[in-house]
């Protein structure tokens, strides 16, 4: 699944970006491109519980769909 998150502005922010899905899915893989602002996520849990965790860190996440 993948995220356009607009609040991530630097490393720091993908660290807690990767930080915080981890505390849903300590194996998912995660891949955040500061850049285009977006989040891509392998995990076993729903799109839903990401975006969740992503919203308690603070942080805004729009589903892109392919």
């Amino acid at each position: 699944m993948k995220f356009y998150v607009k609040e991530i502005a630097c490393g720091g922010c993908a660290q807690t970006v990767r930080r915080a899905i981890a505390q849903v899915d300590d194996v998912a893989q995660v891949n955040v491109d500061v850049a285009s602002k977006t989040v891509e996520v392998e995990s076993t849990v729903s799109e839903q519980m990401i975006k969740d965790a992503l919203e308690s860190a603070g942080y805004s996440a729009t589903e892109v769909r392919a």
